[in-house]
């Protein structure tokens, strides 16, 4: 299955029987995003929460915990 990047737009085959690719077929609200944004993303958002003015908003069922 070929895939686009919704970031960089770089074009990458991904395996058609994978988890990740049943969910693309399946769920289009799901995209897609290379490992090499993935992995900037995710050094970025550690980098920003190492600074302690990060906040992670969580889905609504935390709010009962309150």
């Amino acid at each position: 299955m070929r895939v686009k990047c919704v970031i960089c737009d770089k074009i990458e085959s991904i395996e058609d029987e994978t988890l990740m690719a049943k969910r693309l077929r399946n769920r289009p609200i799901h995209t897609y995003m290379c490992k090499d944004c993935n992995e900037r993303i995710k050094e970025r958002t550690n980098a920003r929460i190492e600074t302690g003015n990060f906040r992670l908003y969580r889905a609504a069922e935390n709010e009962d915990n309150w």
